[in-house]
């Protein structure tokens, strides 16, 4: 029988009702599934799986990164989702918390919700569409993986199916500067990989980790 979507774990029978059992199973694979990047990975196509170490967060970021965003209640959006790596991560450790992506690549939606359907996460929730669509006000705090700058690095880009270019660089990040500046008080942002141009001064650093490379703002 066939695994689903593209993973060396059994597949979950259709139509299947969670008992106690089976509930419990379904835990135990998944503890299987975030137990690392390799075994989380397999979950996706050999293609998004040569693309994980420069384009995915890490297991162990993910993690660290959902802890200090995930205040019990809240709405955290990650801009520029992908495959859902940091979202189904984030959903698995802190089920109180509700966390969205957003991808403007079909493909990657597509796998992101493969991988949603089979771990069964219900507080994860991904957006097809870009950041200009997402009315920010919805959203509690926010995760950034420097998604924009595949604009500036089109040698490494993900795929060939959107425009990338340096004004859109510029764009993006401006949109997303805005965006933040227009928050509360009190707004968490986690970014990792970034240049900072994204972040207004209203934000201050309260952590970081990753030799500084993942860093932890609260808006004051």
């Amino acid at each position: 029988m066939k695994s689903y979507p593209f993973s060396h774990f059994p597949p979950v029978p259709a139509g299947q009702r969670l008992g106690s059992n089976e509930n419990s199973e379904m835990d135990n694979l998944n503890g299987c599934l975030f137990r690392n990047d390799a075994e989380f990975d397999w979950l996706y196509p050999k293609k998004a799986q040569l693309l994980s170490l420069k384009h995915w967060s890490p297991l162990s970021v993910a993690h660290k990164a959902a802890e200090f965003l995930a205040e019990p209640g809240a709405r955290v959006l990650d801009i520029g989702s992908g495959i859902g790596k940091f979202c189904l991560t984030a959903g698995y450790h802190f089920p109180a918390s509700s966390f969205y992506g957003v991808e403007q690549r079909l493909e990657l939606i597509d796998l992101a919700e493969k991988a949603k359907k089979y771990t069964r996460l219900s507080n994860v929730n991904f957006i097809h569409g870009n950041i200009t669509q997402i009315h920010f006000k919805e959203f509690d705090h926010f995760y950034f993986y420097n998604s924009f700058y595949e604009n500036l690095d089109p040698v490494n880009q993900i795929d060939d199916t959107i425009e990338l270019s340096e004004s859109l660089y510029s764009y993006y990040t401006q949109y997303l500067y805005n965006a933040l500046y227009e928050k509360p008080p009190g707004t968490r942002l986690v970014t990792f990989h970034s240049l900072e141009q994204e972040i207004h001064t209203s934000y201050k650093l309260v952590d970081f980790s990753c030799d500084t490379l993942l860093k932890m703002w609260i808006k004051q």
